[in-house]
């Protein structure tokens, strides 16, 4: 019988697992190498370290029943601002939307716990999360394997584009 999973908030004392998990989910994507690994980890733990407290991410994340460390999934958001752009509410309204954004980050189910629906309920918390408190948009960049779940949530591919030259000469670079 499968353990019973939970799903709750993550506070700044998960700032580890998080970062494990976003290091992990880039090497199952094969967009890294292993020693890029542990500077990633590091990178994130720092970076969580300020943007929890601020408010500026917020993670929910599965654990076993019973053993609240254990963490097996997780998912997060990184609020931004970007400009007002103009918005169609699904119930036929325009207007003018002020900006309040969100990327969803760090989708990532541990091997042995995949195929148990963790990442759809995730995702129900984030968009819950995203409704309550009213967000103009919400975005992901998603991975191969999360595309159809993310599509049957209502999310669509859109015209991005990313810029993939060199920005930062000399930093940042794989050895």
């Amino acid at each position: 019988m499968p353990a019973e999973i939970l799903i709750r908030e993550a506070t700044a004392l998960d700032i580890a697992i998080v970062a494990r998990h976003r290091a992990a989910m880039f090497e199952a994507m094969g967009s890294t190498v292993p020693s890029m690994i542990a500077p990633l980890i590091a990178a994130t733990e720092a970076m969580l370290g300020e943007a929890i407290p601020r408010g500026e991410y917020r993670g929910w994340l599965a654990a076993v029943a019973g053993e609240p460390d254990r963490i097996v999934a997780g998912a997060g958001v990184q609020i931004r601002h970007v400009l007002p752009f103009p918005r169609r509410w699904s119930d036929g309204r325009v207007g003018v939307a002020p900006g309040r954004q969100a990327i969803v980050l760090n989708v990532y189910t541990e091997p042995p716990f995949r195929g148990r629906g963790l990442a759809r309920r995730l995702m129900h918390e984030v968009l819950a999360w995203a409704r309550a408190v009213e967000l103009d948009s919400l975005v992901l960049h998603a991975a191969a394997d999360g595309r159809t779940l993310y599509e049957e949530l209502g999310f669509a591919a859109t015209n991005e584009m990313r810029f993939m030259g060199d920005l930062a000469r000399n930093q940042h670079t794989l050895p």
